[in-house]
């Protein structure tokens, strides 16, 4: 199978699924439309269904328009809130696309309704696929919005942390060297987050994406899926792996703040200050 990686919006991704045989075709979190009916046309592919990992309208706000441009279009998901759904999801339901396979993982925490896919093909010797949605990022995990620290626990532990380990992450967004510097402020000593985060920075200034990774991988560096390793729980304070998560979730919560301070204000305000300090012109 092929996997088209579509970047939209600041920094989402939506994903286009072939199956180069038949030409079949789904999408993920179809977020934008206009830009996925150009790659379809450009792929010459045969789009049967979209799925959505969640609600939130930067990954479903295409949804109305692709069910007015393909009217036998399926629309996926396990929540009502998903514009234009039409078929709603159980976990572990599976789905059939031509000799691709998609199982269904229900991973509610950043939103109650979130939905993860396992995609694989029949007879191919590559390594399977997991489309994260904002559950699980590479080096990060998502935010709790509408859940708990026990849900994400599960779900990156159980749910997810079980699956093959080649397994190849894509996530729903280009979130990883922000994930990685606060991977390298709880664990400063791995060697696996600095390497990585030296990789990410390199394709992050060339504009490329950095998904996939794979399961394996983070399992090596990401914080949220290292619970149980005593740099992580020195970190937080905690030995319980749900405390872990919690506290790490909102020591993350905390650092993305500070990341995202207004600088310009802050030029502003300390330039106001310096202004004031200064002795007034005779």
């Amino acid at each position: 199978m092929k996997v088209k990686v579509i970047s939209v919006l600041d920094d989402n991704y939506m994903y286009l699924i072939i199956e180069e045989e038949t030409k079949e075709a789904f999408a993920v979190d179809a977020s934008v439309a206009k830009k996925l009916i150009e790659i379809v046309r450009k792929e010459g592919a045969n789009l049967k269904a979209v799925l959505t990992t969640h609600h939130h309208l930067d990954h479903c706000r295409g949804n109305p328009d692709l069910t007015q441009r393909f009217p036998d279009l399926h629309i996926y998901g396990a929540d009502d809130r998903i514009g234009g759904l039409t078929h709603k999801l159980v976990h572990n339901q599976e789905l059939k696309f031509g000799g691709i396979n998609v199982r269904c993982l229900f991973t509610p925490c950043h939103t109650s309704g979130h939905m993860s896919f396992f995609v694989w093909e029949d007879g191919c010797a590559d390594a399977p696929a997991l489309f994260s949605g904002d559950t699980l990022f590479v080096g990060g995990c998502g935010r709790f919005f509408e859940g708990t620290a026990e849900q994400m626990y599960k779900n990156l532990t159980e749910t997810l942390g079980t699956l093959p380990s080649d397994t190849k992450i894509f996530c729903g967004h280009e979130y990883t060297v922000r994930n990685l510097k606060f991977a390298l402020k709880v664990e400063p000593d791995n060697e696996r987050v600095k390497e990585k985060l030296a990789w990410a920075k390199a394709r992050d200034e060339d504009d490329i994406p950095t998904v996939p990774s794979s399961l394996e991988e983070e399992f090596h560096y990401n914080p949220f899926m290292r619970l149980k390793e005593e740099a992580v729980q020195k970190f937080t304070g905690k030995m319980d792996p749900v405390e872990v998560m919690r506290v790490l979730r909102k020591e993350k919560d905390n650092f993305k703040k500070k990341e995202q301070l207004p600088i310009p204000a802050i030029l502003a305000f300390q330039l106001s200050l310096l202004s004031e300090s200064r002795p007034a012109k005779k």
